[in-house]
Protein backbone atom coordinates (compact mmCIF):
# COMPACT_ATOMS: atom_id res chain seq x y z
CA UNK A 1 0.00 0.00 0.00
CA UNK A 2 2.79 2.45 0.89
CA UNK A 3 4.68 1.53 -2.24
CA UNK A 4 1.59 2.14 -4.38
CA UNK A 5 1.02 5.51 -2.71
CA UNK A 6 4.64 6.55 -3.24
CA UNK A 7 4.40 5.72 -6.95
CA UNK A 8 0.79 6.95 -7.29
CA UNK A 9 0.15 3.51 -8.79
CA UNK A 10 -3.57 2.55 -8.85
CA UNK A 11 -4.81 -0.52 -7.03
CA UNK A 12 -7.88 -2.57 -7.93
CA UNK A 13 -9.34 -4.00 -4.71
CA UNK A 14 -10.89 -7.45 -5.07
CA UNK A 15 -12.70 -9.68 -2.60
CA UNK A 16 -14.87 -12.45 -4.00
CA UNK A 17 -15.47 -10.75 -7.35
CA UNK A 18 -19.22 -11.33 -7.10
CA UNK A 19 -20.16 -7.76 -8.08
CA UNK A 20 -17.93 -7.44 -11.12
CA UNK A 21 -21.08 -6.80 -13.22
CA UNK A 22 -21.75 -3.54 -11.38
CA UNK A 23 -20.86 -0.31 -13.17
CA UNK A 24 -18.69 0.76 -10.25
CA UNK A 25 -16.51 -2.25 -10.97
CA UNK A 26 -16.62 -2.19 -14.76
CA UNK A 27 -13.75 0.20 -15.53
CA UNK A 28 -11.31 -0.40 -12.71
CA UNK A 29 -7.62 -0.31 -13.55
CA UNK A 30 -4.40 -0.96 -11.73
CA UNK A 31 -2.73 -3.80 -9.90
CA UNK A 32 -5.21 -6.22 -8.34
CA UNK A 33 -5.02 -6.42 -4.57
CA UNK A 34 -6.61 -9.73 -3.55
CA UNK A 35 -8.29 -9.52 -0.15
CA UNK A 36 -9.79 -13.01 -0.11
CA UNK A 37 -6.96 -14.54 1.95
CA UNK A 38 -7.62 -12.03 4.76
CA UNK A 39 -10.34 -14.17 6.30
CA UNK A 40 -11.67 -15.53 9.57
CA UNK A 41 -14.21 -14.72 12.29
CA UNK A 42 -12.24 -12.98 15.03
CA UNK A 43 -14.87 -12.58 17.72
CA UNK A 44 -18.50 -13.50 18.17
CA UNK A 45 -20.53 -12.75 21.27
CA UNK A 46 -24.09 -14.01 20.72
CA UNK A 47 -25.30 -12.50 23.98
CA UNK A 48 -23.93 -9.11 22.91
CA UNK A 49 -25.32 -9.39 19.36
CA UNK A 50 -21.94 -8.51 17.83
CA UNK A 51 -19.68 -10.36 15.40
CA UNK A 52 -16.24 -9.29 14.14
CA UNK A 53 -14.61 -10.76 11.04
CA UNK A 54 -11.78 -10.08 8.62
CA UNK A 55 -12.74 -8.57 5.28
CA UNK A 56 -12.05 -11.68 3.18
CA UNK A 57 -14.35 -13.89 5.25
CA UNK A 58 -17.10 -15.36 3.04
CA UNK A 59 -20.52 -13.95 3.88
CA UNK A 60 -21.91 -17.50 3.76
CA UNK A 61 -19.47 -18.51 6.51
CA UNK A 62 -20.64 -15.61 8.65
CA UNK A 63 -24.28 -16.46 8.07
CA UNK A 64 -23.73 -20.12 8.96
CA UNK A 65 -22.08 -19.18 12.27
CA UNK A 66 -24.96 -16.86 13.12
CA UNK A 67 -27.64 -19.37 12.14
CA UNK A 68 -26.18 -21.91 14.59
CA UNK A 69 -27.03 -19.47 17.38
CA UNK A 70 -30.42 -18.43 16.01
CA UNK A 71 -29.20 -15.08 14.73
CA UNK A 72 -28.74 -13.38 11.37
CA UNK A 73 -27.68 -10.33 9.38
CA UNK A 74 -31.12 -8.73 9.45
CA UNK A 75 -30.42 -6.42 6.49
CA UNK A 76 -30.16 -9.48 4.23
CA UNK A 77 -27.07 -8.70 2.11
CA UNK A 78 -27.50 -9.80 -1.53
CA UNK A 79 -25.37 -12.75 -2.67
CA UNK A 80 -25.24 -12.51 -6.45
CA UNK A 81 -22.81 -15.44 -6.70
CA UNK A 82 -20.93 -17.79 -4.35
CA UNK A 83 -17.86 -16.38 -2.66
CA UNK A 84 -19.03 -12.91 -1.63
CA UNK A 85 -16.92 -11.50 1.21
CA UNK A 86 -17.65 -9.40 4.28
CA UNK A 87 -15.44 -6.58 3.00
CA UNK A 88 -17.22 -6.50 -0.35
CA UNK A 89 -20.57 -6.65 1.40
CA UNK A 90 -19.75 -3.54 3.44
CA UNK A 91 -17.96 -1.71 0.62
CA UNK A 92 -20.95 -2.08 -1.70
CA UNK A 93 -23.41 -1.12 1.01
CA UNK A 94 -26.22 -3.15 -0.55
CA UNK A 95 -29.16 -4.40 1.50
CA UNK A 96 -31.87 -6.94 0.75
CA UNK A 97 -35.69 -7.13 0.94
CA UNK A 98 -35.93 -6.30 4.66
CA UNK A 99 -34.02 -3.02 4.36
CA UNK A 100 -37.11 -0.78 4.56
CA UNK A 101 -38.18 -2.39 7.85
CA UNK A 102 -34.97 -3.15 9.75
CA UNK A 103 -32.55 -0.58 8.33
CA UNK A 104 -29.69 -0.52 5.85
CA UNK A 105 -26.36 -2.30 6.06
CA UNK A 106 -24.65 0.87 7.28
CA UNK A 107 -26.97 0.92 10.31
CA UNK A 108 -25.44 -2.40 11.43
CA UNK A 109 -21.77 -1.41 11.08
CA UNK A 110 -20.33 -0.85 14.56
CA UNK A 111 -16.66 -0.53 13.69
CA UNK A 112 -14.06 -1.04 10.96
CA UNK A 113 -10.34 -1.34 10.57
CA UNK A 114 -8.96 0.05 7.30
CA UNK A 115 -5.72 0.91 5.54
CA UNK A 116 -5.94 4.36 4.01
CA UNK A 117 -4.21 5.69 0.91
CA UNK A 118 -1.11 6.61 2.91
CA UNK A 119 -0.60 3.04 4.09
CA UNK A 120 -1.78 3.81 7.64
CA UNK A 121 -3.72 1.25 9.66
CA UNK A 122 -6.73 2.99 11.20
CA UNK A 123 -9.57 1.80 13.40
CA UNK A 124 -12.95 3.49 13.79
CA UNK A 125 -15.91 2.65 16.01
CA UNK A 126 -15.88 -0.48 18.12
CA UNK A 127 -17.99 -3.45 19.23
CA UNK A 128 -20.78 -1.72 21.14
CA UNK A 129 -23.89 0.08 19.94
CA UNK A 130 -22.94 3.56 21.21
CA UNK A 131 -19.28 4.01 20.41
CA UNK A 132 -19.03 7.08 18.19
CA UNK A 133 -18.31 10.66 19.17
CA UNK A 134 -18.03 12.98 16.19
CA UNK A 135 -17.91 11.87 12.57
CA UNK A 136 -18.97 8.24 12.10
CA UNK A 137 -16.20 7.09 9.75
CA UNK A 138 -16.99 3.40 10.17
CA UNK A 139 -20.40 3.81 8.52
CA UNK A 140 -18.86 6.03 5.87
CA UNK A 141 -17.10 2.93 4.54
CA UNK A 142 -20.47 1.29 3.87
CA UNK A 143 -21.23 1.99 0.23
CA UNK A 144 -17.85 3.59 -0.41
CA UNK A 145 -16.90 0.90 -2.94
CA UNK A 146 -13.31 0.93 -1.70
CA UNK A 147 -12.64 4.53 -2.67
CA UNK A 148 -11.59 5.62 0.82
CA UNK A 149 -9.54 2.67 2.00
CA UNK A 150 -9.01 -1.06 2.17
CA UNK A 151 -11.39 -2.59 4.71
CA UNK A 152 -9.47 -5.19 6.71
CA UNK A 153 -11.86 -5.92 9.58
CA UNK A 154 -15.52 -5.25 10.39
CA UNK A 155 -17.70 -5.44 13.52
CA UNK A 156 -21.41 -5.86 12.85
CA UNK A 157 -24.57 -5.78 14.91
CA UNK A 158 -26.65 -8.95 14.48
CA UNK A 159 -30.23 -9.76 15.48
CA UNK A 160 -32.13 -12.88 16.58
CA UNK A 161 -34.14 -14.70 13.96
CA UNK A 162 -37.85 -13.86 14.20
CA UNK A 163 -40.03 -16.20 16.21
CA UNK A 164 -42.56 -16.41 13.38
CA UNK A 165 -42.70 -15.58 9.69
CA UNK A 166 -45.31 -15.81 6.98
CA UNK A 167 -45.93 -14.41 3.50
CA UNK A 168 -49.18 -13.04 2.10
CA UNK A 169 -49.97 -12.88 -1.62
CA UNK A 170 -52.40 -10.45 -3.26
CA UNK A 171 -53.46 -10.12 -6.89
CA UNK A 172 -53.49 -6.37 -7.55
CA UNK A 173 -52.28 -3.67 -9.91
CA UNK A 174 -49.17 -1.62 -9.27
CA UNK A 175 -51.21 1.39 -8.17
CA UNK A 176 -53.29 -0.70 -5.78
CA UNK A 177 -50.16 -2.36 -4.37
CA UNK A 178 -48.57 1.03 -3.64
CA UNK A 179 -51.76 2.27 -1.95
CA UNK A 180 -52.02 -0.87 0.18
CA UNK A 181 -48.36 -0.67 1.22
CA UNK A 182 -48.73 2.99 2.16
CA UNK A 183 -51.81 2.22 4.25
CA UNK A 184 -50.20 -0.75 6.00
CA UNK A 185 -47.10 1.33 6.71
CA UNK A 186 -49.21 3.67 8.84
CA UNK A 187 -50.35 0.79 11.05
CA UNK A 188 -48.51 -1.15 13.79
CA UNK A 189 -48.06 -4.25 11.63
CA UNK A 190 -44.98 -6.54 11.64
CA UNK A 191 -44.13 -5.74 8.01
CA UNK A 192 -40.69 -7.03 7.06
CA UNK A 193 -40.46 -7.13 3.26
CA UNK A 194 -42.57 -6.69 0.16
CA UNK A 195 -42.32 -7.37 -3.57
CA UNK A 196 -44.70 -6.44 -6.38
CA UNK A 197 -44.07 -7.98 -9.76
CA UNK A 198 -45.84 -8.17 -13.12
CA UNK A 199 -44.83 -11.42 -14.80
CA UNK A 200 -46.49 -14.12 -16.91
CA UNK A 201 -49.60 -12.00 -17.26
CA UNK A 202 -50.09 -11.74 -13.51
CA UNK A 203 -49.73 -8.75 -11.18
CA UNK A 204 -48.89 -9.99 -7.70
CA UNK A 205 -47.92 -8.39 -4.41
CA UNK A 206 -46.03 -10.43 -1.81
CA UNK A 207 -45.72 -9.18 1.77
CA UNK A 208 -43.58 -10.88 4.42
CA UNK A 209 -44.52 -10.57 8.08
CA UNK A 210 -42.01 -11.31 10.84
CA UNK A 211 -42.15 -11.10 14.62
CA UNK A 212 -43.93 -12.69 17.54
CA UNK A 213 -46.32 -15.48 16.57
CA UNK A 214 -49.37 -13.69 17.94
CA UNK A 215 -48.50 -10.47 16.10
CA UNK A 216 -47.89 -12.26 12.81
CA UNK A 217 -51.12 -14.26 13.01
CA UNK A 218 -53.17 -11.20 13.93
CA UNK A 219 -51.69 -9.14 11.10
CA UNK A 220 -52.23 -11.91 8.57
CA UNK A 221 -55.88 -12.18 9.54
CA UNK A 222 -56.42 -8.42 9.36
CA UNK A 223 -54.62 -7.90 6.05
CA UNK A 224 -56.20 -10.80 4.17
CA UNK A 225 -54.65 -12.25 1.04
CA UNK A 226 -53.47 -15.78 0.42
CA UNK A 227 -51.17 -17.09 3.13
CA UNK A 228 -48.05 -18.89 1.89
CA UNK A 229 -45.60 -21.03 3.82
CA UNK A 230 -42.14 -22.35 3.00
CA UNK A 231 -41.27 -19.51 0.60
CA UNK A 232 -37.90 -18.59 2.13
CA UNK A 233 -36.14 -19.64 -1.07
CA UNK A 234 -38.29 -17.24 -3.07
CA UNK A 235 -37.30 -14.31 -0.87
CA UNK A 236 -33.65 -15.32 -1.23
CA UNK A 237 -34.13 -15.40 -5.00
CA UNK A 238 -35.55 -11.89 -4.82
CA UNK A 239 -32.60 -10.79 -2.70
CA UNK A 240 -30.03 -12.31 -5.07
CA UNK A 241 -31.85 -11.32 -8.27
CA UNK A 242 -32.52 -14.92 -9.30
CA UNK A 243 -36.25 -14.46 -9.87
CA UNK A 244 -37.40 -15.03 -13.47
CA UNK A 245 -38.12 -11.29 -13.72
CA UNK A 246 -34.37 -10.65 -13.34
CA UNK A 247 -32.94 -13.64 -15.18
CA UNK A 248 -35.25 -13.18 -18.16
CA UNK A 249 -33.93 -9.71 -18.96
CA UNK A 250 -33.35 -9.18 -22.68
CA UNK A 251 -29.77 -8.89 -23.86
CA UNK A 252 -29.90 -5.23 -24.92
CA UNK A 253 -31.49 -4.01 -21.69
CA UNK A 254 -29.80 -2.74 -18.56
CA UNK A 255 -31.06 -3.09 -15.01
CA UNK A 256 -31.76 0.28 -13.38
CA UNK A 257 -32.19 0.92 -9.67
CA UNK A 258 -34.67 3.67 -8.83
CA UNK A 259 -34.67 4.84 -5.22
CA UNK A 260 -37.78 6.92 -4.48
CA UNK A 261 -39.97 7.85 -1.50
CA UNK A 262 -42.14 4.93 -0.43
CA UNK A 263 -45.25 7.02 -1.02
CA UNK A 264 -44.29 7.89 -4.63
CA UNK A 265 -47.04 7.01 -7.14
CA UNK A 266 -46.65 4.89 -10.26
CA UNK A 267 -43.75 6.43 -12.18
CA UNK A 268 -44.03 7.89 -15.66
CA UNK A 269 -41.57 5.54 -17.34
CA UNK A 270 -40.41 6.00 -20.94
CA UNK A 271 -42.51 4.46 -23.69
CA UNK A 272 -41.81 0.80 -24.32
CA UNK A 273 -40.45 0.21 -20.81
CA UNK A 274 -42.33 -2.44 -18.85
CA UNK A 275 -43.56 -2.12 -15.27
CA UNK A 276 -40.90 -2.28 -12.56
CA UNK A 277 -40.34 -4.85 -9.86
CA UNK A 278 -41.00 -3.02 -6.60
CA UNK A 279 -39.41 -3.67 -3.20
CA UNK A 280 -38.99 -1.85 0.12
CA UNK A 281 -42.72 -1.02 0.43
CA UNK A 282 -42.50 1.16 -2.68
CA UNK A 283 -39.09 2.72 -2.04
CA UNK A 284 -37.03 0.58 -4.46
CA UNK A 285 -38.09 0.06 -8.07
CA UNK A 286 -36.09 -2.09 -10.46
CA UNK A 287 -36.53 -1.21 -14.13
CA UNK A 288 -35.31 -2.99 -17.26
CA UNK A 289 -34.54 -0.51 -20.02
CA UNK A 290 -31.85 0.28 -22.61
CA UNK A 291 -28.93 2.50 -21.65
CA UNK A 292 -30.40 5.19 -23.91
CA UNK A 293 -33.35 5.49 -21.52
CA UNK A 294 -31.11 6.62 -18.68
CA UNK A 295 -31.92 10.34 -18.87
CA UNK A 296 -35.65 9.67 -18.98
CA UNK A 297 -35.44 7.32 -15.99
CA UNK A 298 -33.43 9.84 -13.98
CA UNK A 299 -35.98 12.51 -14.82
CA UNK A 300 -38.86 10.25 -13.75
CA UNK A 301 -37.15 9.49 -10.43
CA UNK A 302 -36.24 13.15 -9.80
CA UNK A 303 -39.84 14.17 -10.45
CA UNK A 304 -40.89 12.32 -7.27
CA UNK A 305 -37.83 13.22 -5.20
CA UNK A 306 -35.68 10.16 -5.95
CA UNK A 307 -32.79 9.10 -8.17
CA UNK A 308 -32.00 6.43 -10.75
CA UNK A 309 -28.69 4.61 -11.10
CA UNK A 310 -27.42 1.98 -13.47
CA UNK A 311 -27.04 -1.32 -11.62
CA UNK A 312 -26.31 -3.91 -14.27
CA UNK A 313 -25.29 -2.98 -17.83
CA UNK A 314 -25.91 -5.22 -20.84
CA UNK A 315 -22.12 -5.59 -21.03
CA UNK A 316 -19.47 -4.64 -18.50
CA UNK A 317 -17.58 -2.81 -21.22
CA UNK A 318 -20.62 -1.03 -22.66
CA UNK A 319 -20.16 2.66 -23.38
CA UNK A 320 -21.69 4.66 -20.55
CA UNK A 321 -21.81 1.64 -18.25
CA UNK A 322 -19.71 3.38 -15.61
CA UNK A 323 -21.71 6.61 -15.51
CA UNK A 324 -24.08 5.20 -12.91
CA UNK A 325 -24.29 7.97 -10.34
CA UNK A 326 -23.87 11.71 -10.33
CA UNK A 327 -23.98 14.07 -7.36
CA UNK A 328 -26.10 16.96 -8.55
CA UNK A 329 -25.52 19.05 -5.43
CA UNK A 330 -22.27 21.11 -5.64
CA UNK A 331 -22.04 20.99 -1.83
CA UNK A 332 -22.21 17.18 -1.77
CA UNK A 333 -19.66 16.94 -4.57
CA UNK A 334 -17.30 19.18 -2.61
CA UNK A 335 -17.65 17.03 0.51
CA UNK A 336 -17.13 13.90 -1.59
CA UNK A 337 -13.92 15.24 -3.09
CA UNK A 338 -12.56 16.42 0.27
CA UNK A 339 -13.17 13.00 1.80
CA UNK A 340 -11.34 11.28 -1.07
CA UNK A 341 -8.45 13.73 -0.72
CA UNK A 342 -8.22 13.12 3.03
CA UNK A 343 -8.31 9.32 2.85
CA UNK A 344 -6.56 8.76 -0.47
CA UNK A 345 -4.42 11.78 -1.41
CA UNK A 346 -2.46 9.87 -4.07
CA UNK A 347 -5.64 8.57 -5.71
CA UNK A 348 -4.64 4.89 -5.72
CA UNK A 349 -7.95 3.28 -4.71
CA UNK A 350 -10.24 1.81 -7.33
CA UNK A 351 -9.52 4.47 -9.92
CA UNK A 352 -11.92 4.73 -12.79
CA UNK A 353 -14.91 5.26 -10.52
CA UNK A 354 -16.83 8.50 -10.42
Amino acid sequence: MRDAAARAAPLCLRGGGTKSFHPRCAALRGQVLELGPLRGILDYEPTELVITARAGTPVAELQAALAERGQSLAFEPPLFAPGGTVGGMVASGLSGPARASVGALRDFVLGVEIINGKGELLRFGGQVMKNVAGYDVSRLMAGGWGQLGVITEVSLKVLPLPAAETTLRFACTQDEALRRLAAWGRQPLPLNASCWVHADGQELLYVRLCGARAAVDAAASAMGGERLDDVADDWQSCRDQRLPWFTGMTGDHALWRLSVPQTAPVLALPGGVDAPLIEWHGGLRWVQAPLAAGDALRAAARAVGGNATLFRAPSAGETGATADFYLESPALRAIHERLKQAFDPAGIFNTGRA
